[in-house]
Formats: C-alpha cells, sequence, structure tokens
C-alpha cells in the first residue's frame, strides 16, 4: 500500500514542488466548495506550486485516515492575506496517486 501522507508532508517541508506534483495523477483535479471551481493537473505550473509552497504556511499537520483508496489530513494554514485556516483535505487515490482532491476549511481567529 503506498502512503502518501508523509510525502505530501516531506515535500512541503522541504519545498520540493516536483516532489509534490509527482503525487498527483495525471487525471487529478480538485473542486473548491467556496467557488465551485474545478483545478486540474496541468492548470498547475511548477512555478506555480513553488510560490504557493513559499507564500502558504501549513502547520500542525495530521493524517487522520490513510488507506489505498483514501487520505483524509487536516492542518492549520496562513494564507498569504494574512488569515488563518483550519482546513480538511480528502483525497482519493486511484493507481496510488492523488486522483480527486475536496477541501472544507474553516476561518480561526488570532485573538
Amino acid at each position: 500500500m503506498v502512503m502518501l501522507f508523509q510525502k505530501f508532508v516531506d515535500a512541503w517541508e522541504n519545498k520540493d514542488a516536483q516532489a509534490e506534483l509527482d503525487l498527483y495523477h495525471d487525471d487529478w483535479e480538485m473542486t473548491f466548495h467556496s467557488t465551485g471551481k474545478i483545478l486540474k493537473k496541468h492548470d498547475m505550473s511548477l512555478a506555480d506550486r513553488e510560490k504557493m509552497m513559499e507564500n502558504i504556511h501549513q502547520y500542525n499537520r495530521r493524517c487522520i485516515y490513510e488507506n489505498e483508496d483514501i487520505l483524509v489530513m487536516h492542518s492549520m494554514t496562513d494564507f498569504p492575506n494574512g488569515t488563518t485556516d483550519a482546513v480538511m483535505m480528502v483525497i482519493t487515490k486511484k493507481d496510488g496517486l492523488f486522483w480527486r482532491t475536496e477541501t472544507g476549511s474553516t476561518p480561526i481567529s488570532k485573538e
């Protein structure tokens, strides 16, 4: 069984955008519930991922559950606009890679 959570964390900790992109199936899609927008793998350049890794700070990452079909993870995330959200990611897998991603986030007060 291919476990992807630690590979994802390592890629982010090392700011290794190529290692992160290698985790995504060619047919990968991410659904943004806030806008309905769907992002596909070919919509992301290596430079886009590198910039995102520089500007977004994820911490307190936890693997809630992972098996050969699904990964559920949670993190606290600081965004460039100054907000902090608790972010849940649910990722279904195909061929041992990320295939479909959906996220939900809750704004966290810094007070």
